[in-house]
């Protein structure tokens, strides 16, 4: 399984209706090909003020791309999506090997190239996920192809994502 994991500076994307890429985070790396996002916090002063800094903070399980506002890539909602925000669980203990390569190296994602240790680190965390229910967006979206899914484009802290 191809799992994406990157590191957020800030909540709200995804968004309440579960869809990755509503504020225009990561971009075109959205469009790339996986089977799974984790979602985690950073470790500065921004992911600090939004309760975020080195958690799980969103899974999700088989991508659909949707359109969003950002033209730099395709917005992305789940058959199985969970979002924990600032309740998640400490990224450090359920990743260890995964969490020391991605603060301790300054890797912002990661898609390829994992140990064995860290790709069973990350399957063990996306298997939180697999009887989650849908991104709340995706039956309207899949009912409504053409639309552009209506989330409200928001300036974070940093200006960026």
């Amino acid at each position: 399984m191809r799992v994406l994991v990157y590191k957020r500076t800030h909540t709200g994307d995804p968004d309440e209706t579960g869809t990755f890429g509503c504020n225009g985070c990561m971009g075109s790396v959205r469009g790339w090909d996986f089977d799974a996002v984790i979602g985690v916090g950073g470790i500065g002063a921004e992911p600090e003020s939004y309760g975020i800094a080195r958690k799980v903070t969103w899974i999700g399980i088989g991508p659909h791309h949707v359109p969003v506002w950002d033209d730099r890539g395709p917005g992305v909602q789940f058959d199985h999506f969970i979002l924990y925000d600032a309740s998640g669980q400490d990224f450090r203990k359920l990743a260890p090997e995964l969490a020391k390569r991605m603060y301790e190296g300054g890797v912002r994602f990661v898609l390829h190239d994992l140990s064995d240790a860290e790709q069973a680190e990350v399957t063990k965390i996306v298997a939180k996920a697999k009887n989650a229910p849908p991104s709340p967006g995706l039956p309207i979206t899949k009912s409504l192809k053409n639309s552009i899914t209506r989330c409200k484009p928001t300036r974070h802290k940093s200006g960026i994502c």
